[in-house]
């Protein structure tokens, strides 16, 4: 993003079922990014008007559309936050993992080479596009141990079954949507117990990069469910070099070093592909024979959960004397009455028609979810 001239901030449309806090969040994002850099945050992006230039995109999601993308102006990343996607598949879980069988079938611009290198990387899984093949690998998978069963659009650990039989895997695969497998695919992997899950990244911003690690943590939302609760990042200057230059014990090493392998293959096996957030789901957990595993889950080439605490730390560095390292906190919680610590900047906090009282806000420093 140049920063000689003033230009445009903007979010991009979001679909319209999207949550009333989502939006607010973004909006939130994408005026920080303009103030930092000097540039006007005009709002939602509207094709009818004429922008200053340059202009910076906020999406909601990843970009699937390289042609659409280029005619908005966003030809690298330095035009947007978040990345671009030459097919729907690749922004999502579904290419983590290999295809059954080389006669599966699969989107036409499928990377049996992306697979090949991130199979090291990744846990034990096979992506399907049918039923059938869904059926193939879950009959695979049990023979090691229970399954877990994931839908590759949904968010914030929704979309997740785990089977421990075959009569439980029959009945999970009866509930699904044969046309949404055959149009999105499916993920079916090894179950891990005793799970924590690291972010590792890597977010630039015009000349400004950081890396980070981070914890992610689980909530309660207004159904019940446990779902995503924040994220405490830890974060540098610069790259994924940089932060392995840390000291960091032995499991956040192996993490950060396997969602850089899977960073690399993604750029140079996925045609098109680029972004300035690159934000990886990391699992540390112990599998049905007792063994502690580390594996990417999946990528997030868009805006995300972390990204207010990114954003956070990117201003933080700013500072005179710029600190060496930064820790963040982003915090998300369902209920009327939620207590958020005095520092915390507030980003969302009120009743969403989609999923009920909710409040959202970032913090420099750590978080302490126990309370």
């Amino acid at each position: 993003m140049p920063n000689e001239k003033r230009g445009s901030v903007v979010t991009y449309p979001q679909p319209e079922h999207a949550a009333e806090h989502e939006r607010a969040t973004h909006r939130e994002i994408a005026r920080w990014i303009a103030k930092r850099h000097g540039m006007d945050f005009l709002g939602e992006y509207d094709p009818a008007k004429d922008y200053p230039a340059p202009v910076y995109f906020v999406p909601a999601d990843v970009l699937t559309d390289r042609q659409k993308a280029h005619r908005l102006g966003i030809r690298s990343e330095q035009d947007l936050f978040g990345g671009v996607v030459s097919e729907p598949f690749m922004a999502t879980k579904a290419i983590v993992h290999p295809l059954v069988s080389s006669q599966s079938p699969a989107p036409s611009a499928w990377s049996d080479e992306f697979c090949q290198r991130v199979q090291r990387v990744v846990l034990d899984g096979y992506s399907a596009f049918s039923l059938d093949d869904a059926k193939v690998a879950g009959l695979l998978l049990l023979e090691h141990g229970p399954v877990r069963i994931k839908a590759v659009r949904a968010t914030a650990g929704r979309g997740q079954a785990v089977a421990s039989n075959v009569d439980e895997l029959t009945s999970i695969l009866n509930t699904l949507n044969a046309d949404e497998i055959a149009s999105h695919g499916l993920v079916l992997e090894g179950h891990l117990s005793d799970v924590t899950t690291h972010s590792v990244g890597q977010v630039r911003i015009g000349n400004s990069q950081i890396a980070y690690y981070g914890t992610q943590h689980l909530t309660t939302d207004n159904q019940g469910a446990v779902v995503y609760g924040g994220t405490d990042l830890v974060a540098v200057e610069g790259s994924f070099e940089v932060l392995l230059t840390l000291k960091l014990s032995d499991e956040l090493r192996e993490a950060i070093s396997k969602a850089q392998i899977f960073d690399t293959a993604a750029t140079q096996c996925l045609p098109g592909f680029f972004a300035s957030r690159r934000n990886y789901d990391v699992a540390c957990g112990v599998d049905a024979k007792g063994i502690r595993r580390v594996g990417v889950l999946e990528q997030s080439w868009r805006i995300g959960g972390a990204s207010s605490a990114e954003i956070v730390a990117m201003e933080a560095f700013q500072a005179t004397p710029a600190p060496k390292i930064v820790q963040t906190s982003s915090i998300e919680r369902y209920g009327a009455e939620q207590t958020t610590p005095p520092e915390a900047i507030i980003l969302f906090s009120g009743v969403d028609a989609t999923v009920g009282p909710i409040t959202k806000c970032v913090m420099l420093g750590g978080y302490d979810y126990k309370q």
